[in-house]
Parts: structure tokens; sequence; C-alpha cells
């Protein structure tokens, strides 16, 4: 965890079990693999406490948000 991310913060953008159960079942509907969603969660929770090529990943992150929002990709 990055020193600068104080842990009250760090501790509210943890999804719950109820949460990551939710998001799961979406992307299984989606067609991903459980290896794809495991990577997808794992790669969230990386870039979120600091990872190191946090600008390949946002990228990533937001060519999916298009996809989603040009309804080429449902959630």
């Amino acid at each position: 965890m990055n020193s600068h991310i104080h842990a009250p913060e760090h501790l509210e953008r943890e999804p719950d079990a109820e949460t990551l159960v939710a998001e799961r079942n979406v992307l299984l509907q989606c067609g991903l693999t459980a290896e794809e969603i495991t990577s997808l969660l794992w790669l969230r929770q990386w870039y979120q406490t600091g990872g190191s090529d946090r600008v390949e990943i946002v990228r990533r992150l937001e060519f999916l948000k298009l996809l989603v929002n040009k309804g080429k990709m449902k959630l």
C-alpha cells in the first residue's frame, strides 16, 4: 500500500464479500472464465493499491469502459 493512502480511505474502497460475489456473477454472465475474472479482479486490486504499471492498466480499464458505454459489451 502506498504511504500516501490512509488506511481508512483504503478500507472504504475494498469491496465486501457480497459485492465481490455480485461482480463475479456479472462477469460470468458476460462469458468470462473463472481465470479471467480472477485476473481482472486482481488487476483492479493491484491498481488501487499502487501498482507500478498504472498507466497501462488505466488504458485497459478505460477501453473496457468504452466498450460498455458503446454497447459492445454488456455488464
